[in-house]
């Protein structure tokens, strides 16, 4: 009897590891290595990761500020193999709520990736300002796109 319960607690945890979408901590480099950015950032969680097009992805940045922040933006840059494929710029105040006292803090944004957008292993490059347009920080981080379904769900 032991045998079958082990047997069926190994299906249980394999079946579980492959249903339930993964969520990924991802590793962060800053842009200038000397840098002395006022936001650092901990943590970047991506849901699901890897990321199928045409189905919502979350990303999830945990981080800290020395000091409060009353408002900026956000510039996300994004390539593939090296080769700029998309900007986009985002109030901080729509990431997070605003004002954003010193210590830590989210930033969570969420989108769908057209269908027919390519797999493969893409670099996203995000700096953040203040409203003076002071830079806050400036990070690098790989992420990873998969196959998607080029058929419309019904």
């Amino acid at each position: 009897m032991e045998l079958c319960q082990l047997k069926l607690t190994l299906l249980l945890f394999f079946a579980v590891c492959l249903l339930v979408p993964s969520i990924q901590a991802k590793s962060v480099s800053y842009c200038d290595k000397k840098g002395q950015y006022a936001v650092k950032v901990q943590d970047i969680q991506i849901s699901p990761d890897p990321i199928i097009p045409g189905k919502p992805a979350t990303f999830t940045i945990s981080a800290s500020a020395g000091e409060g922040i009353s408002g900026g933006k956000v510039v996300i840059e994004v390539s593939l193999f090296g080769v700029h494929v998309h900007t986009e710029s985002h109030n901080l105040c729509e990431e997070t709520s605003c004002p954003i006292s010193g210590g830590n803090f989210e930033l969570s944004h969420s989108q769908m990736l057209p269908g027919f957008t390519p797999p493969g292993s893409y670099t996203l490059k995000m700096k953040m300002e203040d409203e003076s347009k002071h830079q806050l920080t400036c990070i690098t981080f790989n992420f990873n796109i998969g196959f998607g379904s080029y058929v419309a769900d019904s």
